[in-house]
């Protein structure tokens, strides 16, 4: 309607003004949360149904009820109180990641720190036993690249590790939240802003401060592959941003 446009009108130039440009990508009622890896994307709703784009259609995966979905090198991978690889079930955890090049990772919601080596999963059949690795360290969201893995604590403080779950460095900033692109690129969600990690380097890989990107609606959830920004708004809208 013209109140959504006049808002996307708005959007647009609030992001090219500051180096991103957002349009509507497919919609789908009630979205809250959305990943994407490898040029894929996946979106979950409130209805606990999980969702894979296709063109710009979304079209259902199975009728498992999930609670977080993630798409990357290994896959696409859900959690309810079990994980799993389309429809095999494995380690109980609360939050999974497949964007790391040699692993998928996940945190149970006691917030203990699990991996399990892509080559595995990969070759996983229906009625196979998954052997999960436990590291130490206590978090409730991780997400990975093949550049490190960020975490997230109970407190709301930020965690980098550059080779496995094993030496975490502490980050500055606090958030609920943290998606990492293929390519390494960081995105955090705090308070409903939306924040880029700045100076990330191969002298840096933890990067040196973050970046606020303006948005005049509450984002929900982030992710970005490819060059692209996929955000979850409040209310569902569910919006692509390019560069």
């Amino acid at each position: 309607d013209w109140s959504l446009k006049a808002f996307l009108s708005l959007l647009a130039c609030v992001f090219l003004s500051t180096g991103w440009a957002c349009d509507l990508g497919p919609q789908h009622s009630g979205a809250t949360q959305i990943d994407a890896g490898q040029g894929q994307v996946v979106m979950r709703n409130d209805k606990s149904e999980v969702f894979v784009l296709s063109g710009s259609t979304w079209i259902r995966l199975g009728s498992v009820p999930i609670k977080h979905v993630s798409v990357g090198p290994a896959g696409i991978w859900g959690v309810d109180n079990n994980v799993f690889f389309h429809v095999f079930s494995g380690q109980s955890l609360h939050q999974v990641d497949a964007g790391g090049q040699d692993q998928i990772v996940g945190v149970t919601s006691s917030s203990t720190v699990h991996c399990l080596s892509s080559t595995v999963a990969s070759g996983f059949k229906q009625g196979d036993s998954l052997s999960w690795t436990t590291f130490p360290g206590a978090l409730m969201y991780i997400s990975c690249s093949s550049h490190g893995c960020w975490g997230v604590n109970s407190g709301k403080e930020i965690y980098f590790t550059v080779n496995s779950p094993i030496a975490w460095t502490r980050v500055t900033g606090e958030t609920s939240m943290v998606e990492v692109g293929t390519d390494g690129t960081v995105f955090v969600v705090r308070n409903g802003h939306i924040y880029q990690r700045t100076g990330i380097s191969a002298d840096v890989p933890h990067g040196t401060g973050w970046y606020h990107i303006p948005m005049s609606k509450t984002v929900k959830h982030a992710s970005y592959d490819l060059g692209n920004l996929w955000l979850v708004l409040n209310g569902g809208v569910i919006m692509k941003c390019t560069q």
